[in-house]
């Protein structure tokens, strides 16, 4: 049986593995949200920033790629992936129903903010959010690059967010602004 594991943030660009199948999937009853500070990767404790997480939501579905893990490397990939995803336990690994774009329906891994982790802030304004984003570096660089990386990805795979859109935008012209 194939393990998948459903991507909605950075695991769309940087899966640190190689899946043996890609395809677009939606997850229902979820929307991505940045609505988890980011003390680790993308921020700090004295500043933290946002990343990305599956936010319960009824009616809502978010869009991404499920990605099949090779059997071959199964354990050590699922290692290293609750090693990175797992980090601060702001994330909780559920395994969820996802409907594929081919028509298939699978189980995947997929990684969900626990609303009751200190890390949880959902909510926020976007403008609050791009204010945060535009200025927190954490272990793995700019909060931002995070942010443009991930749009970016989302809509060259045909799976453009609107909301990430209009945040990118933002950002952009706060940090533009903070340059000149």
């Amino acid at each position: 049986m194939t393990t998948w594991v459903f991507a909605y943030g950075s695991l769309v660009w940087n899966p640190e593995f190689t899946p043996v199948e890609r395809v677009r999937a939606t997850l229902t009853g979820f929307r991505r949200s940045f609505c988890m500070s980011s003390i680790h990767h993308r921020g700090s404790e004295a500043e933290p920033g946002l990343v990305l997480a599956l936010d319960a939501s009824a009616g809502a579905e978010c869009r991404g790629m499920a990605l099949a893990i090779p059997k071959s490397d199964e354990a050590k990939i699922l290692a290293n992936l609750r090693e990175r995803e797992l980090v601060s336990s702001a994330y909780r690994e559920e395994v969820l129903p996802l409907a594929l774009e081919d028509g298939r329906e699978v189980e995947a891994l997929a990684y969900v903010v626990d609303r009751a982790h200190r890390q949880y802030c959902g909510g926020m304004s976007l403008e609050t959010q791009a204010e945060i984003i535009a200025r927190a570096i954490g272990g793995k660089g700019p909060n931002r690059d995070y942010l443009w990386q991930t749009a970016d990805h989302l809509s060259q795979l045909g799976l453009r967010d609107s909301e990430l859109d209009d945040l990118s935008g933002m950002v952009r012209d706060l940090v533009d602004n903070r340059l000149a």
